[in-house]
């Protein structure tokens, strides 16, 4: 199904709009874990933009996606309310970008690193900037109860994580590695 007005001219940016405004009033409770507690649509806003840069902007559904992409997982939203907002290919994208809370912590943390390979060019951009995004995050505004053993375990996992959408994006991928890199630096200067 397909928003209202989607074959206007403009129509990419009003669904972009559309989609922000619905995942910041999903998320409107919702901070980072970070000491910095910032508001959680600055993470969807900076995902969002890293997937419009790396697509050109020439991609509205995975743009959208990258904004929703945590609502199915972290919200009240239900993949049907987000299919008839934003039709087909967004809600396959953000499905598969989610993870199913049935599993255990671990299961699905193994579970990102075994479906990544397999993930479609769509969802592994989504996926890509989500990892640049959570270890810029983890790196300037840490979990305050984490120790170091946990930030730099978390680091790792990302990394293998990535290590299974390479090939899709070489610039988001440098991102990644620049992120990965300097705050594991970052990580390990503020323990000494």
């Amino acid at each position: 199904m397909t928003l209202p007005n989607a074959s206007l001219p403009g129509a990419p940016l009003l669904d972009f709009a559309r989609a922000l405004d619905f995942a910041a009033h999903k998320h409107i409770d919702q901070r980072r874990k970070g000491v910095r507690a910032e508001p959680y649509v600055n993470h969807l806003s900076e995902v969002a933009l890293l997937v419009a840069e790396a697509t050109a902007g020439k991609d509205p559904v995975v743009v959208i996606a990258a904004l929703l992409h945590d609502t199915l997982e972290d919200t009240d939203a239900s993949y049907e309310e987000i299919e008839q907002l934003f039709g087909t290919e967004v809600v396959q994208v953000v499905a598969e970008t989610t993870d199913d809370k049935r599993m255990s912590k671990a299961e699905r943390k193994q579970h990102q690193i075994d479906a990544a390979p397999h993930a479609s060019t769509r969802a592994k951009l989504v996926k890509l900037a989500d990892k640049v995004s959570n270890l810029r995050s983890m790196a300037h505004s840490p979990p305050a109860d984490w120790p170091l053993s946990r930030k730099v375990e978390y680091f790792e996992w990302a990394h293998a994580v990535v290590a299974g959408l390479r090939g899709i994006d070489a610039r988001l991928e440098a991102l990644f590695d620049r992120a990965y890199h300097d705050g594991l630096a970052e990580l390990r200067g503020q323990a000494v």
